[in-house]
Formats: structure tokens, C-alpha cells, sequence
């Protein structure tokens, strides 16, 4: 029988491979991609609190990685905003990569 820090471990690595699997298989659009890597990171920020649980007091490392988190994904948006206004949509197949 699994005990509780193991179900926490597996669905950890299930968000992961979830988030790894839409970032491959939903990648036309770019808020698309960063809503599965969010999705990403709060999985390995659960994975990354459950195993500095046991530790002890090592759970302000795992509040500075959901810090970054955060600020990677307010960065993330901010693109999205400029890419829209620029572009007027979001879809990767519209983007001209040689236009400065």
C-alpha cells in the first residue's frame, strides 16, 4: 500500500508529464505553451515541497522557486501582451523571426 508522501510524489510527476505532454502535442499558439509550462512548474514546485517537507526547515527554499515562478510567468505574459499588439495574434506560424 502507498502511503501519502508517495500518492504526493506520483501526482507531482504526473502534472510534469502532463504539462511536458501539452507543451509538445498544443504548441500552435504561445499562451497555449505558457499556460503547460506553468502547469510545469507548479508540479515541480508540489514535488519539490513534499521532498523538502521531510527535511525539515528547508521550506523557504521551496517559496523562493515559487517566487521565480511566479516572475517568470508575469514575464511570460507580458510577452504575450507584446506580441499581440505587435502581431495581433499569438499564433507561432505568424511570426516573422528575420523582422527586427
Amino acid at each position: 500500500m502507498m502511503n501519502f508522501v508517495n500518492i504526493w510524489v506520483v501526482s507531482s510527476f504526473f502534472m510534469v508529464f502532463c504539462g511536458l505532454w501539452s507543451f509538445i502535442s498544443y504548441h500552435k499558439h504561445l499562451l497555449n505553451s505558457l499556460l503547460s509550462l506553468e502547469f510545469m512548474m507548479l508540479g515541480v514546485f508540489l514535488l519539490l515541497s513534499v521532498q523538502l517537507s521531510g527535511v525539515g526547515s528547508e521550506i523557504y527554499f521551496s517559496l523562493f522557486f515559487l517566487t521565480l515562478a511566479a516572475c517568470e510567468g508575469a514575464l511570460g505574459l507580458s510577452l504575450l501582451v507584446l506580441i499581440v499588439r505587435s502581431h495581433g495574434n499569438d499564433r507561432f506560424m505568424s511570426f516573422n523571426l528575420l523582422e527586427c
